[in-house]
């Protein structure tokens, strides 16, 4: 079955990466260029990540969708366990919402193009005006009434585990008194570990698990520590117990 499946994706599954990937930059491109930019922004990678977990035959299962309010805007915090957390996030979640990535993702080819144009977050630590720019976006996008998605992680685990949760995600969120959804991801490692990227992937089924949400209690370091150990316990308490404890990530 391995070899059939790899065989698979040497026929069907990368073209039709490529391909659909090449039409999403595109359409968001155009459609940002001249229509509504949050609906052009978002409703595109919504279609290009489902068609690719399609592609890849992989079963996706969600849970705790009714914990969300449809008005409410939210910040998003998720474990990172690999690649295909991207794709299980944006096709899957249901929310309208903006990433806050790495400024590198910005140099891949098409991806970067179709970011820059639909208004996603870069975030940029290379000196202090380049921080301030970065949170000023993410303020705008959740005064607008939309939500923000974050991997606090900021890097992709080496083991499956998860590392420390940075707190630049719950100050925002304290800042603007939003509450924080915490996201648990299973499966993602199984199907493409950080060691193995541009490998072949594994057929695993992926699980997105929706936390109820954390409303602030207050407003300051205080309430920023509180979120922040609730969204790292509520994450880790989804995890399959296999990547269950902390292991440190070199690369925070």
């Amino acid at each position: 079955m391995k070899i059939l499946y790899r065989l698979y994706q040497l026929v069907i599954g990368v073209p039709v990466l490529i391909i659909v990937t090449i039409i999403t930059a595109l359409e968001v491109g155009i459609g940002t260029t001249i229509g509504n930019g949050h609906f052009w922004g978002y409703y595109p990678g919504r279609w290009w990540a489902k068609i690719i977990l399609k592609t890849c035959l992989i079963p996706v299962k969600v849970e705790g969708r009714e914990n969300l309010e449809k008005q409410q805007s939210y910040v998003f915090v998720s474990n990172h366990q690999g690649a295909f957390d991207i794709f299980l996030i944006y096709g899957y979640l249901g929310r309208n919402f903006k990433w806050m990535m790495k400024y590198q993702l910005e140099k891949i080819p098409f991806v970067g193009y179709a970011c820059k144009k639909s208004h996603q977050i870069f975030v940029d630590k290379r000196g202090p005006k380049k921080i301030q720019k970065t949170y000023e976006t993410a303020r705008e996008i959740l005064q607008e009434g939309y939500s923000v998605t974050v991997f606090p992680e900021g890097a992709r685990t080496f083991t499956g585990h998860m590392g420390k949760f940075k707190k630049g995600a719950f100050a925002l969120a304290d800042e603007l008194q939003l509450p924080v959804v915490p996201l648990t991801i299973n499966g993602s490692f199984d199907i493409l570990p950080r060691m193995r990227d541009w490998h072949w992937i594994n057929w695993h089924p992926l699980r997105l698990t929706i936390h109820q949400p954390i409303y602030p209690i207050g407003k300051g370091p205080e309430n920023v520590e509180a979120t922040r150990r609730q969204a790292y316990d509520s994450v880790m308490s989804a995890l399959v117990p296999e990547y269950q404890g902390y292991i440190e990530n070199p690369d925070q």
